[in-house]
Parts: C-alpha cells; sequence; structure tokens
C-alpha cells in the first residue's frame, strides 16, 4: 500500500501565523513539507477544520510562563486526513483515514510518565503550536500539518469532521477532568464557565456520565445554551449576591457540589470553588488564567478533607473515549460551535479576548 495520497500534494499552502509573542496573526503562505521530506513515524495530514481554542489565544499573547516558539502556527483541534505517511513507520494508520491533531503532538512513548498513561507529563514531549524551539511542532491552523503518528487520533468514519475538530482539545480535556473529579452519577457537579467553549462541553458529559450539573456564567446567551444542554441549576455569577452561597445552597442540602471543573479562565472562580465545594469534594482546575494563584486556608482545607486537583489533557486512550461518546446517536455530547474561514481568525481572538464568545469556533481551511 502506497505511503502516499494520489491526489497531488501542493508545494505551497495557507496557515495562520504569529512571527512571535503579542504580535498579531497573520495569514500567509508557506511550504509545504513533501512526502519524500517525512521522517519515520510522521504524517503529513490535509487539515480540513480546526477548533480554535483558548490556548492558542494564550500562545499569541504570550501570556504564560512558557515561552513559545517564534513563527508560530497554532491551532491543536485539527481534523483531517492523512495524505502522506513517513517511510519505515511503524503504525497502523495509513493514508486516507481521518485523523485528528491534538495538543499532544508526540511524546517518548517510553518513560515512566508515558508507560503510566500520563503522557502529558512526558519531559520530552512535542505540543502542537506551541512547542518549545528545540521541538519544532506547527499546529492546525495549516492546511497541511505534519504530525505523529503515535498520537494522531482516529476520527469515528461515520463522524463528521467538523463535529470531531472541538472534541479533540476542549472535549478529552473536560471528559478526562470529570474523571479526575471522581463525581458518580447522582452527584452534584459545578462548572464555572459554563457557557463557554470548555464549559458547555463539560455540561454534557456531565449529564451522560449521570451527574447533577450547576452551570455557572454570565449572560443571557449562556444562560440559554446551558439550560437547553440539560444544566439543572443556572447561576449568573454577575448576578448573584453571594455566589458562594447561592452554589451551595443550589444543592438542596447547603454542602455543596461534590465536584467543580473549573474552566473558566478566571482566578476567582478557584477561590470560590475551594469555598463552596462539599466537604471531601474535588475542585479540579483545568482553566489557566495568566499569572493567577489558588489560596485556601489550610485548617478548613483538612479539616473538611477538600482536595483540589490539576487535569492537564487527555491521553491517547481519553481521546477516542471523548470522540466516541460524542458519536453516540441522538447527539448526547455535540459541540455546539459556529464555522468561520481562517482569515477569519484574527477576529476570533478579539473576540474571545473580550469574553464575547458562547460556544466554539471552528475554522474552516478550505
Amino acid at each position: 500500500m502506497s505511503n502516499v495520497a494520489k491526489e497531488a500534494i501542493p508545494k505551497r499552502a495557507r496557515g495562520a501565523f504569529v512571527q512571535k509573542a503579542k504580535d498579531n496573526v497573520k495569514i500567509e503562505e508557506y511550504d509545504v513539507v513533501q512526502p519524500k521530506d517525512l521522517k519515520p513515524g510522521e504524517a503529513l495530514v490535509k487539515v480540513l477544520y480546526s477548533g480554535v481554542c483558548h490556548t492558542d489565544l494564550h500562545a499569541a499573547k504570550g501570556d504564560w510562563p512558557l515561552e513559545s516558539k517564534e513563527h508560530l502556527c497554532g491551532g491543536h483541534e485539527g481534523a483531517g486526513t492523512i495524505v502522506a505517511i513517513g517511510d519505515n513507520s511503524s503504525t497502523n494508520l495509513k493514508v486516507g483515514d481521518n485523523v485528528g491533531v491534538k495538543w499532544l503532538a508526540d511524546t517518548c512513548m517510553d518513560c515512566e510518565f508515558c508507560r503510566q498513561g500520563l503522557e502529558s507529563l512526558c519531559p520530552q514531549a512535542k505540543l502542537s503550536g506551541f512547542t518549545l524551539e528545540t521541538f519544532q511542532v506547527d499546529g492546525s491552523f495549516q492546511q497541511y500539518a505534519v504530525s505523529f503518528t503515535n498520537h494522531l487520533t482516529p476520527i469515528p468514519k461515520d463522524m463528521k469532521l467538523d463535529d470531531a475538530a472541538p472534541i479533540l482539545c476542549a472535549g478529552v480535556t473536560v471528559y478526562k477532568a470529570l474523571k479526575q473529579s471522581n463525581t458518580k452519577a447522582g452527584q452534584w457537579i459545578a462548572i464555572p464557565g459554563a457557557g463557554g467553549g470548555l464549559g458547555h462541553l463539560c455540561v454534557q458529559y456531565a449529564n451522560l456520565m449521570g451527574m447533577r450539573v450547576i452551570a455557572i456564567d454570565t449572560g443571557s446567551a449562556k444562560k440559554d445554551l446551558c439550560k437547553e444542554l440539560g444544566a439543572e441549576v443556572w447561576i449568573d455569577f454577575k448576578e448573584a449576591k453571594d455566589i458562594v452561597s447561592a452554589i451551595k445552597n443550589a444543592t438542596g442540602d447547603g454542602f455543596g457540589p461534590h465536584g467543580a471543573i473549573v474552566t473558566s479562565a478566571s482566578a476567582s472562580g478557584y477561590e470560590q470553588a475551594l469555598d463552596y465545594i462539599r466537604p471531601g469534594g474535588t475542585v479540579v482546575a483545568v482553566g489557566l488564567p495568566a499569572g493567577a494563584f489558588v489560596k485556601s486556608e489550610v485548617f478548613f482545607h483538612v479539616l473538611y478533607e477538600r482536595k483540589l486537583v490539576g487535569s492537564y489533557v487527555g491521553n491517547r486512550q481519553d481521546a477516542i473515549e471523548a470522540l466516541e461518546l460524542a458519536n453516540l446517536p441522538g447527539g448526547k455530547v455535540k459541540c455546539h460551535y459556529v464555522t468561520k474561514p481562517l482569515d477569519d481568525l484574527p477576529s476570533i481572538y478579539e473576540d474571545m479576548a473580550a469574553g464575547r464568545m458562547a460556544g466554539r469556533t471552528v475554522l474552516s481551511l478550505f
């Protein structure tokens, strides 16, 4: 079987690049890596759709305490088709397969963390659209992307690629976080940022897993979205006079939710969660507000056995499970998104920075 698709692979294509942190993103042409130049373990993916994640905005702004590569092509929710695979690659994937390009582009597969399924902690991890100069990996905001067969995620054949794209980061991230919360069916889960790209998917996965959802966000559009998706309780943090009491009282017994998935990029969301979480409950940190710190009074943290857990991104199996659940009949988990052309990415970033987005945006690259 040929390692190269029959369709012509262009020499040049279009992508979105940030020359250096804090520069404006620009749409420009770039040189496409040709099949003969692929290394073993590499694949060339024709990216048809790519979700836009808040992490991409952080990378462009350079407001994380990490230095991303220069001339950065972001994007890590890419859905497309393999058009070439490097010679001598050991993989079950083949040309023509629909695959997803995720945040984790590649890992060593052999360190202690990788062997335990904690691939996100691999010290040699390569990250799509962010990695330091040592491991340069451009992301999925380009029409043809080089990625790695170890971590490309097979997309179910009957799943639309634009539906699959946002699951590859937003979906798998909240799905793993819900598992990390140890919240059981019938128990309460609070979701600050519930109307956002991550949060609205978290509401759906939580419902599918039998949890009772308290959606926390602000604005009528986000309220309507969360209630439509099955949130049992809606709390607007701008309208509630005492947000902590409102959330604790929402559970009926006054003890508060058993778990909280903080998807909002707000430091206050964490401190509030550690106040309203039920004794023995777990707060899962997902959102990444720049420069934020979490404070919790040690005495009560210990007395009530409250847990704060960081949840990064899911492993390869988490990604497969998240896609399978999102592909169940009946659309029990479906990302609410709008599709826009690649050229709109600069204005999309502006809306994200201003907090004007409900749901998710998926770029169409062709």
